[in-house]
């Protein structure tokens, strides 16, 4: 829907995914919505199944639990996307402002 509006992506530089989204049908849908600006990085496990930090990702699963500390984040129960976009801006505002 953002395509069909003219909105271009000038934001997303690298696009960090699991190893579930390779392969071609992600690789096109994510090139007609990122256009070829993005760069896609796909996160590898390690063959010995052991347990290993997997680089970056660390960063997203921290943000996740963070969310999770608030209430209203428990379960997504909002009738509108955009309702639930907000409470998510406003759980990482009051984390930042409490931090400072």
């Amino acid at each position: 829907d953002l395509c069909r509006k003219g909105w271009v992506n000038t934001c997303v530089q690298k696009l960090l995914v699991d190893a579930g989204y390779r392969g071609a049908p992600f690789a096109l849908a994510a090139s007609d919505v990122l256009h070829a600006c993005t760069e896609i990085e796909v996160v590898k496990r390690d063959q010995l199944h052991t347990f290993a930090v997997l680089p970056k990702r660390w960063i997203v699963e921290r943000s996740f639990a963070w969310l999770e500390k608030n209430r209203r984040l428990w379960k997504n129960c909002e009738r509108w996307l955009n309702t639930s976009l907000q409470f998510i801006h406003l759980a990482f505002i009051g984390l930042l402002l409490r931090r400072s």
